[in-house]
């Protein structure tokens, strides 16, 4: 019997570079698994929907499929979206298995990918020295997935030896600017800022805007699409696809 399809839901962007991060990332997941039908889907803004890719694979004979939610906190989106469309798949598709897994979360390896990318950032802008990291991601009006990503910034602060605070882009104070502001108000000159984001945005973009203009000396592009990353879209589709088994 075939492994259960996969289709890694993202949930979209009117910017281009987001839905062509979101297909990189999911070549990458197919280089790890060749032998998996693996599919990227959006929830809106960008194409193929999400009732598109399942109808594709219903067609094509797949009776399982794993939904992985390429989400970073389990809040609004996580929470009402995607559970809201996989009901609507199964409901249209009965004789299917349909299981939604976690959201990819804030995993601590991930904290890798950060380093990476903010390496990067700060030879493009030769700096050598830091005191002090910004941490900056979406913002939620659900007061947990923003706590997460305190937490988060929270070890990654530990592990450089440096004082660290999470902004966010919307939703939750404080924004990147007021975060690199407070900082140099503290008489910390070299601020930079890794961004927290899967794909590259509007969010994403104002807040790397807001840091640069408060003073930061770097800001990283966001995850994207890093072997890490990829790794862990496999880690919950494992998982999903043991669900699907009966007990």
């Amino acid at each position: 019997m075939a492994a259960p399809a996969l289709v890694a839901l993202a949930h979209g962007s009117r910017d281009p570079r987001s839905s062509a991060t979101i297909t990189a990332l999911v070549e990458e997941v197919r280089a790890m698994r060749p032998d998996l039908r693996i599919e990227p889907a959006f929830l809106e803004l960008s194409r193929p929907s999400f009732t598109t890719v399942i109808d594709r694979l219903v067609k094509a004979g797949h009776e399982e499929i794993v939904v992985v939610p390429l989400l970073l906190t389990d809040a609004f989106h996580a929470k009402v979206d995607v559970p809201s469309v996989v009901a609507e798949a199964q409901a249209r598709h009965q004789g299917v298995k349909i299981q939604a897994t976690d959201v990819l979360g804030l995993e601590t390896r991930f904290l890798e990918v950060l380093d990476v990318r903010l390496r990067a950032a700060l030879k493009q802008a030769r700096v050598r020295e830091l005191d002090a990291l910004v941490l900056a991601a979406a913002g939620s009006s659900d007061p947990l997935a923003n706590q997460a990503v305190a937490r988060l910034a929270r070890v990654w602060g530990t592990h450089h030896r440096l004082p660290v605070v999470a902004a966010y882009a919307s939703s939750a104070p404080p924004a990147t600017g007021e975060a690199v502001r407070q900082f140099r108000a503290e008489g910390r000159r070299h601020i930079a800022v890794a961004s927290l984001f899967l794909a590259p945005g509007l969010l994403p973009d104002r807040a790397a805007e807001l840091a640069l203009e408060a003073g930061a000396v770097a800001v990283s592009d966001p995850l994207g699409a890093h072997p890490e990353v990829a790794r862990t879209v496999l880690a919950r589709y494992a998982v999903g696809a043991v669900e699907l088994v009966p007990v």
